[in-house]
């Protein structure tokens, strides 16, 4: 049920009331101005008594304590798998900033606006969205297995490319907070992206809204992105049964299917069994499949390792260790490279101070010590899941045909 209260200069927003909660969802754009200068307007308005934030934990973090990579152990990164994920949050945290600067605004400043609004007010502070982290596993997951490497790749090519945002994006940019314009070319026309990225996260906002609104009466300001309005507008009007479970649901990444988990490990005893038929047709054919193994493998990860702009022991590296690696499941090359290029070139605090900022450009990410461990990571382990397959079929080929 919708209810009046103070009027809010000209930004999206509904007026809902929750039980005996009356809540404002006020919606931002993430490239402007005037909404941080709405949200800083309205919690100086008095009106509210709390506020809550499309922000999670880990988000809200990257806003309050800009320095925190710096503490950032680089080994333990790499030794924890994580590599991947900072990557990812690294290589967004770009996009916005590169936003950020083409429309000159701070990056997440509407954010901030709320953050420091309340913290001066004395409001208490709600962070209503998913983990970041979840939410970015959850969109792989949902995404067929032969398409997750161009979604990421293509991702990736675009955050790095320095070109400015062209102006047929910039409405959608506006609609959306950093996740949203980050898959923006993908979460208008791929359901599945769309699924996890926007639906599930109106889901999950509006049952965190509905938790603080149950807990006793007040008025609740929720500064969220703009697409996200209709949405949450709808949830919490309907409601959502069995909201606690539903949260947990939303908070576990899905497994995928069991098959998938097998597969490499069968691909791999695929590849085996061809180099033993080779041998056993003849010591000749045999050794050539491993030549090309060796080669294809080790060229590919090799040449991934050099266009990250990874030292040249850290290129021999990847050439000698991906034909091994390739064959272990378990095990992939950028865990080789990756350390292999933080020892040989370590990283210095100064790296790790200007790490956002050089990462929004290729060049950054190639100059920067620790952006270019991550990115000898990523494009040693792509060059050698190409050529895992590049090389396997053509082992396939010649011995089963």
């Amino acid at each position: 049920m919708s209810t009046p209260m103070a009027p809010t200069a000209e930004q999206p927003h509904v007026d809902l009331r929750l039980g005996t909660t009356e809540v404002r969802l006020l919606g931002t754009a993430h490239v402007s101005r005037v909404s941080a200068e709405a949200v800083a307007r309205e919690i100086a308005s008095g009106e509210y008594d709390e506020v809550a934030i499309e922000l999670c934990a880990n988000r809200h973090r990257g806003i309050v304590e800009p320095h925190a990579l710096e503490r950032m152990d680089l080994f333990e990164v790499i030794r924890a798998g994580k590599v991947p994920m900072i990557t990812a949050m690294l290589a967004m945290a770009a996009f916005q900033q590169r936003i950020a600067e083409q429309f000159g605004i701070e990056p997440g400043a509407e954010m901030r606006a709320a953050i420091d609004g309340a913290r001066e007010r004395g409001l208490t502070l709600h962070l209503i969205d998913r983990d970041i982290g979840t939410t970015l596993r959850r969109v792989y997951r949902n995404v067929p297995w032969y398409r997750r490497l161009y979604l990421f790749s293509g991702l990736f090519a675009s955050i790095v490319v320095d070109d400015e945002i062209p102006e047929s994006e910039i409405e959608a940019l506006k609609e959306g907070d950093l996740l949203e314009s980050t898959f923006a070319q993908f979460a208008t026309t791929e359901q599945r992206i769309y699924q996890p990225l926007i639906d599930e996260r109106d889901q999950y906002m509006a049952a965190r809204l509905l938790d603080i609104a149950e807990s006793k009466p007040r008025r609740v300001l929720a500064v969220v992105g703009a697409g996200h309005l209709k949405g949450l507008r709808q949830y919490l009007e309907q409601g959502l049964p069995a909201r606690a479970e539903r949260l947990r649901e939303l908070d576990t990444v899905p497994s995928g299917s069991a098959w998938l988990k097998h597969l490499p490990t069968l691909l791999v005893l695929l590849f085996v069994l061809g180099f033993v038929v080779g041998f056993l047709r003849s010591p000749a054919l045999g050794w050539s499949l491993v030549a090309q193994w060796v080669f294809i493998t080790g060229g590919l990860a090799a040449l991934g390792t050099l266009l990250a702009g990874g030292h040249i022991l850290t290129i021999l590296s990847a050439f000698l260790g991906a034909p091994f690696t390739t064959l272990h499941p378990a095990i992939g090359i950028g865990m080789v490279t990756a350390p292999v290029e933080a020892w040989i070139r370590k990283p210095t605090v100064a790296d790790f101070k200007a790490l956002r900022k050089d990462t929004t450009s290729l060049r950054g990410w190639r100059h920067n010590r620790v952006a270019r461990t991550f990115l000898v990571f990523f494009l040693s382990s792509l060059g050698a899941a190409s050529g895992t397959y590049i090389a396997g079929f053509r082992i396939i080929q010649q011995v089963f045909h």
